[in-house]
């Protein structure tokens, strides 16, 4: 097994989960919309900045966290099995050394 593709497949996870930071600050931050944003004396401006709001909130609250969620936990999947199979080549390469057998006398 080569490890050193796992290690590569943790990192960029990783740096996946860290700009996601980023995404998710833009998607908080960047898309407020105050009122008379989209102009005043019009009936549908309420409407629209209401479905603006639960959009927003949709995107940040569940997208974003699930998307979040999922690459946090194939990460961490990822890192349980790279260390399973460190552990086993370590194994491996004691019962070797030691003649074939891992038992002891």
């Amino acid at each position: 097994m080569d490890l050193s593709a796992l290690d590569e497949v943790i990192t960029a996870l990783n740096n996946v989960l860290r700009d996601m930071g980023g995404t998710k600050g833009k998607a908080a931050n960047n898309t407020y919309l105050p009122a008379g944003a989209l102009g005043k004396n019009f009936s549908e401006e309420e409407e629209l900045r209401n479905a603006h709001a639960v959009m927003k909130d949709y995107i940040e609250n569940t997208i974003l966290a699930q998307i979040e969620g999922l690459v946090d936990d194939f990460g961490k999947k990822t890192k349980k099995a790279k260390d399973q199979y460190e552990e086993a080549e370590h194994a491996s390469t004691v019962t070797s050394a030691s003649g074939g057998s891992s038992m002891g006398v």
